[in-house]
């Protein structure tokens, strides 16, 4: 039997695996980067990439803001806000590797991504909202399978 991420953390002081799923999107891809995850030192900060226990799943996510004895977290590539309690806080991303190349959090355009895409992060809604009333609009009117050619996505 494999051991736990908790278990890594207490025995190593950190852990490498690969990524999965798409919450991290654009900047951790999935099944393609490893992260580095250490054990946090202090209390997380906002734009921290928090690992977490959610029942029987571990989740890598952003701190996008912190609170009495929680934090505010979302996924890069999601638009729910978790309020996840210290206590489910196993570990933190130090740092990331994508083709062969190491990436640290505390790299200059690593801070200026995380905080960019947590800024923009209204305009993402806008326009998530706007697609769909498009497609909504575009499938009542019977013009989605004209629009879907015109794109070549049939």
């Amino acid at each position: 039997m494999s051991a736990s991420f908790e278990e890594l953390l207490a025995r190593d002081g950190y852990l490498v695996y690969k990524t999965h799923g798409v919450s991290m999107e654009p900047m951790l891809r999935q099944n393609r980067d490893l992260v580095t995850i250490r054990v946090p030192a202090s209390r997380l900060k906002k734009y921290d990439v928090a690992l977490y226990k959610r029942g029987e799943a571990y989740i890598l996510h952003r701190v996008i803001g912190v609170a009495g004895n929680h934090y505010l977290i979302r996924g890069d590539n999601t638009y729910a806000v978790e309020h996840v309690p210290d206590s489910a806080v196993i570990g933190v991303l130090t740092g990331f590797q994508r083709k062969g190349r190491r990436h640290e959090v505390t790299e200059p355009g690593y801070r200026l991504y995380a905080c960019l895409w947590h800024g923009v992060y209204p305009l993402r809604v806008l326009f998530v909202r706007c697609r769909r009333l498009a497609v909504r609009a575009a499938r009542k009117t019977g013009l989605l399978p004209v629009i879907k050619k015109l794109l070549g996505r049939v």
